[in-house]
């Protein structure tokens, strides 16, 4: 028996990369999950269709933007894990639109679903871009949000409105604001997947974006434990390792091309600026309040992890 045993829980966007893991570990948890996921007319279940085969996870199709569809599904939970976003800041900056309805919108439907059922607790998902160009380093949960992207802005505008409802009607909202996760059934957009992608097809030289911004960067287990832990947490909480580094990069070179002759030449950037934070590391204070808050990969374990086992890289957007 554990915490979670039996105990009815929703996860919104359970498809997605930090959402699957986060629902693997609750039904290891014994808890009765329920995936809200995206309609799809091909009836695929991404990285949970284990669990949905086996009866393990109930699929609720549907859209987070959808109002009636999320009161509906939030009927009767226990916790609500809200994950289901529009994410990637490329593109918010040619439909920001899209962004505020499904990040504004579909995280206040959530919050209200949750205040019209007495939910036990809802756990929303921010971002650290919300802190933009960091002003302290290390980013702790007080310092000042900075609407730098459209897709910032409209994470920042879902954190406001589920404060708005822990302020006004005493909804139990915790806040969780991820830094860099990575691991197993990451887009291969990202910085790693992108990085052992070109490696593992022999690339001599690694192509990335600028080089010079730092990234605090959290395994998806340690992630998905956190999101777990902010569940008997109020306010905001920002989830990373405190271990800031832009030499990752360096450290998977190494690890893949161990004692071949020929490793990695070298790096080239070509990012446009404007879309780059240059700093992010996240101070574990507010982490380590929470029960089991420590986060346990270290980034050169994890990057060993993913070069070794050798993952598939592609993706599925929460």
């Amino acid at each position: 028996m554990t915490f979670w045993t039996d105990r009815r829980v929703v996860i919104t966007g359970a498809e997605g990369f930090i959402g699957s893991t986060l629902t693997d570990l609750l039904v290891d948890a014994g808890a009765d999950v329920t995936a809200f996921a995206h309609y799809k007319p091909y009836g695929e279940h991404g990285f949970i269709a284990d669990h949905v085969q086996a009866g393990r996870v109930k699929v609720v199709a549907g859209d987070i933007r959808d109002h009636g569809q999320v009161q509906d599904v939030v009927a009767g939970a226990d916790t609500v894990f809200h994950l289901a976003a529009l994410i990637g800041i490329p593109y918010s900056y040619e439909a920001p639109d899209s962004y505020v309805q499904a990040n504004v919108v579909g995280t206040h439907n959530v919050v209200a679903a949750a205040r019209r059922h007495g939910t036990r607790r809802v756990v929303t998902t921010s971002t650290s871009e919300v802190y933009g160009t960091a002003q302290t380093v290390p980013i702790s949960e007080d310092h000042p949000l900075q609407p730098q992207s459209p897709y910032s802005a409209s994470k920042i505008g879902g954190d406001m409105m589920a404060m708005s409802y822990f302020l006004s009607f005493e909804t139990p909202v915790t806040i969780v604001r991820p830094f860099n996760t990575y691991g197993p059934r990451q887009s291969a957009r990202a910085v790693i997947p992108a990085i052992l992608q070109q490696l593992h097809s022999g690339a001599k030289e690694i192509k990335l974006g600028l080089l010079t911004p730092t990234r605090d960067f959290t395994y998806s287990t340690d992630t998905a434990s956190g999101f777990i832990a902010a569940a008997e947490h109020d306010g905001a909480v920002g989830l990373g390792g405190g271990d800031e580094t832009g030499r990752c990069v360096g450290r998977v070179r190494r690890d893949r091309a161990g004692p071949s002759p020929h490793p990695p030449r070298g790096l080239r950037g070509d990012a446009p600026a404007r879309r780059q934070l240059p700093r992010a590391r996240a101070d574990r204070l507010g982490a380590r309040r929470l029960p089991r808050g420590r986060t346990g990969a270290h980034v050169r374990m994890g990057c060993r992890q993913r070069v070794a086992r050798r993952l598939p890289l592609r993706g599925v957007a929460a």
